[in-house]
């Protein structure tokens, strides 16, 4: 038997993302500084985008849709490399729904900003939702990786949303042996494809007690699949953010955290 009770005391954990640009204005700031504890960052996979020859296989023309949704500036990078390719040239009309802010910004890299032409949500994607209702007039093309969240497609189609989802890039294995795994309490990962990366590199060569944080149902079920103890699963209704719920678990009592780990 696993005892996973020594880990109620937390105080490293790697996050397989890249490190925010300004870690003190990130989320991410809170847990360093009300709990104490130290975050690492090391993102689990690398990202190639598909070719224009492949692109024309799918045989997805980008000039019949009026708007695009973009969830990450990967998705920003590709969809105008492609465009570039294929000799598009996109419209002014064209409209863009971006996740957040930062996205919507990021997309003055390609276009003018104008507010009746780049909307964004906050924080995540059921907040985009709201502004993307509020047009469904308009026919959306998705691009996105081959693993992308189905939570996002899900929430298009019970809206009624017409949308075509739109391959651009894929998300590859990474090595991660440079990591000293032994020195962490906790791992958070966000994609299939970190678990993939991450049990690909160590196999069976981690602390068995080490603690896994998943955000999606399908990083869940690969955490589920590969037999690694999943402790923190988000989103939820009462954690919405991964951020939430790490810390709603750092702020248990070291029992509350042992009934808590018990449960999962």
């Amino acid at each position: 038997m696993i005892n996973f009770m020594s880990k109620t005391n937390i105080k490293n954990i790697l996050i397989s993302q890249p490190a925010p640009a300004d870690l003190s204005k990130s989320q991410y700031k809170v847990l360093i500084d009300k709990y104490k504890v130290q975050l690492e960052f090391f993102k689990f996979f690398d990202v190639a985008g598909i070719s224009s020859r492949e692109f024309r296989d799918a045989k997805i023309a980008l000039l019949d849709y009026t708007a695009v949704i973009f969830t990450s500036k990967l998705a920003v990078d590709n969809y105008f490399r492609l465009a570039k390719e294929l000799r598009l040239s996109v419209p002014e009309t064209m409209k863009y729904f971006c996740i957040t802010e930062a996205i919507a910004n990021y997309m003055q890299n390609y276009v003018q900003y104008r507010k009746r032409k780049i909307f964004h949500g906050k924080l995540n994607f059921g907040e985009l939702m709201e502004v993307i209702t509020k047009h469904k007039e308009e026919k959306f093309i998705f691009p996105c990786a081959e693993d992308s969240s189905l939570e996002y497609f899900k929430l298009l189609e019970t809206a009624n949303i017409s949308y075509k989802k739109c391959v651009m890039y894929r998300s590859i294995t990474k090595d991660l042996s440079s990591i000293d795994i032994n020195k962490f309490d906790m791992v958070v990962v966000f994609s299939p494809i970190g678990v993939k990366s991450f049990v690909e590199t160590f196999g069976d060569n981690f602390p068995k007690d080490l603690l896994f944080a998943a955000f999606g149902t399908s990083t869940q079920a690969a955490l589920k699949n590969a037999k690694l103890k999943i402790c923190i699963p988000a989103p939820t209704k009462e954690n919405p953010s991964m951020v939430m719920a790490l810390e709603k678990f750092l702020s248990l009592s070291a029992k509350e955290k042992e009934e808590w780990i018990n449960k999962m």
